[in-house]
């Protein structure tokens, strides 16, 4: 019947958790407040993408607002239990104990939980560019409490954990407009040094995708085994697919150019120098290592 009493609610400890019995009329108010958090939270969860997210990147108003729909969500359940007349105190406890040992278990999800915040805050690269990070490189896909998820030109989608990208050094291609690229080639040690410099150098500017200012360089590098070793440096767009394309046109192009101007790049040589016998002609030992 309408009005009627719950049972008394009592603790593991015998202790009443609910002091005063709750009527249906508690029940639905208490009922009505805590969904009405959650429609609250949902509503402050768009708010806040709408007011952060003004450049078209939606996750740094989906952490934040993800984060301020939990407590809002929250604080309605407290008071839900609140108008039920639930002893707060015990379950503050008991929820602290236990948060304390969830936060111990789940160290590595809030350990990438507040990476993934720190990296939206910081904001070193956005969704779309294009980034290195530790061994792996790709277009940014998805930046979620977790992971960082890269598109890799070898067709692959790699989930890096949030606390290990912000670890690792962060290389942007798409905010740096330029990037140098160096690339050995050797030369025969009888080569001409400054001919072949010279050949370099036209050789270079003239490949497709080779940035004009700064303009290519070409220096001595080292005396190799086999060759003369230099290094040919040359600017070039900083984008993953453009640094490629033209280290591969460079590659063509010195090719050609050191085919047409005569001179050979060296294969690995080793020369072998047999000493004269010395004791050629004389008699041939037992075996015993005499002679």
């Amino acid at each position: 019947m309408p009005g009627a009493p719950f049972p008394t609610v009592l603790a593991a400890d015998d202790a009443p958790l609910v002091t005063d019995p709750i009527t249906w009329q508690e029940a639905v108010l208490a009922l009505s407040v805590f969904l009405l958090g959650l429609v609250a939270a949902v509503v402050v969860r768009r708010v806040m993408v709408r007011a952060i997210d003004r450049e078209g990147s939606r996750h740094v108003g989906l952490v934040v607002g993800r984060f301020v729909s939990v407590v809002v969500a929250a604080v309605a359940a407290v008071y839900a239990l609140d108008l039920l007349g639930v002893s707060i105190g015990p379950l503050v406890g008991a929820l602290g104990v236990g948060g304390i040992a969830i936060a111990f278990a789940a160290q590595d999800i809030l350990q990438n939980f507040v990476a993934g915040v720190l990296l939206q805050v910081r904001r070193p690269f956005r969704v779309g560019e294009q980034i290195g990070s530790g061994d792996h490189e790709g277009v940014v896909a998805d930046v979620n409490l977790r992971t960082t998820v890269l598109s890799t030109y070898d067709g692959l989608v790699v989930y890096l954990p949030n606390a290990e990208v912000l670890k690792n050094p962060i290389t942007n291609y798409t905010r740096t407009p330029v990037s140098r690229t160096s690339l050995t080639v050797g030369l025969p040690y009888d080569a001409d040094l400054e001919r072949a410099r010279q050949v370099l150098l036209q050789a270079c500017a003239e490949a497709e995708g080779v940035e004009s200012s700064p303009p290519p360089e070409v220096w001595v590098e080292e005396f190799g085994e086999s060759s003369i070793n230099v290094a040919v440096r040359y600017w070039h767009p900083a984008d993953i697919a453009s640094r490629w394309r033209v280290r591969s046109a460079v590659a063509v192009s010195l090719k050609g150019a050191l085919d047409a101007a005569g001179i050979e790049i060296p294969f690995p040589q080793r020369v072998l120098w047999f000493p004269p016998d010395r004791d050629a002609g004389a008699p041939e030992g037992d075996g015993s290592g005499e002679r």
